[in-house]
């Protein structure tokens, strides 16, 4: 003779933990997928190299924000050649 202490697991309960598993496997998965897909997305992205103070020159005199002597100037001072310094 067994002995049972109450009604034990009644049919909502073993529908309830079916659901519990089939739900807590899902997330395991769907963790796993993103997981890997991040690391794959992530491996495929190179950092973003630093623009170099030449291009940076480059890009103010091209906007306009410093004229052709400024820039020259700026040029010869980044490739450390003396030059005369003109104040207006």
């Amino acid at each position: 003779m067994m002995c049972w202490y109450g009604p034990g697991t009644g049919g909502w309960g073993v529908g309830l933990m079916a659901v519990g598993v089939v739900l807590f496997w899902a997330l395991i998965i769907l963790g796993l997928i993103a997981v890997a897909w991040y690391l794959w997305t992530s491996a495929d992205r190179a950092p973003q190299a630093q623009p170099v103070p030449e291009e940076l020159l480059a890009e103010r005199f091209a906007r306009g924000e410093i004229d052709e002597q400024e820039y020259r100037q700026r040029l010869d001072t980044l490739h450390g050649r003396a030059g005369p310094v003109i104040r207006s």
